[in-house]
């Protein structure tokens, strides 16, 4: 499967049909993204959840928006209230939607508007498995991702777990954006490797923008 032929880390690059790596496309808004981070953070602390499976995530996870992912024995959804605190989500920052609304654009969806956001925190030696994204109501909506902190190793697979993935370095300020003939790509992040960033210390962020609802 040739995703793509060579990788220049200098420019943004199509990876697939319907997906796009957009490099250093958040760096211009990352003070703002950052305190923001923090308010909602505060909010909605971060905490591993468990599978259905009964199985504690590596990744330590919160949300921002209307709607929430959570995972529980009782299975993966979306909800509008955080069940560790039982409020509403906080509401997603003002910085968060306009900068996936322009990644969004400028991969080829105008007509993108999130309703939620899921924050992922890594921390050395944590991964995502290979997975579809399946919770949404509506495919025809792509996913941004936005990574943040320290670099980590992302997997863009096909349309069956089996098939091969090509392993893509994704680092701090980095975009991705699949939708499309891609929005149902499987897709993972290798274990994350012992490095530190000035802002984030030895944790990944990674905001993953959907439209749910």
């Amino acid at each position: 499967m040739d995703l793509f032929d060579e990788i220049d880390e200098s420019q943004s690059l199509k990876l697939a049909e319907g997906s796009t790596l957009l490099r250093g496309f958040a760096l211009c808004e990352q003070a703002t993204m950052l305190k923001d981070l923090h308010a909602v953070v505060t909010l909605a602390p971060f905490r591993h959840m468990v599978t259905p499976g009964g199985f504690t995530m590596s990744v330590a996870m919160t949300n921002c928006g209307d709607l929430g992912w959570v995972t529980d024995k009782k299975g993966y959804r979306y909800d509008a209230l955080d069940p560790l605190t039982g409020k509403p989500w906080p509401a997603m920052p003002a910085s968060f939607m306009a900068l996936a609304r322009a990644a969004a654009k400028l991969a080829g969806y105008s007509e993108f508007t999130p309703d939620a956001c899921l924050i992922n925190r890594y921390q050395v030696g944590a991964r995502m498995s290979l997975h579809q994204d399946k919770n949404e109501r509506d495919f025809n909506q792509p996913i941004v991702s936005v990574s943040l902190g320290v670099s980590a190793v992302f997997q863009l697979g096909g349309f069956e777990r089996a098939d091969k993935a090509v392993k893509l370095p994704l680092y701090h300020g980095d975009v991705v954006v699949w939708g499309g003939d891609s929005r149902l790509r499987y897709h993972g992040v290798l274990p994350l490797k012992v490095s530190h960033h000035p802002a984030f210390g030895e944790y990944r962020i990674n905001l993953t923008f959907r439209k749910a609802g």
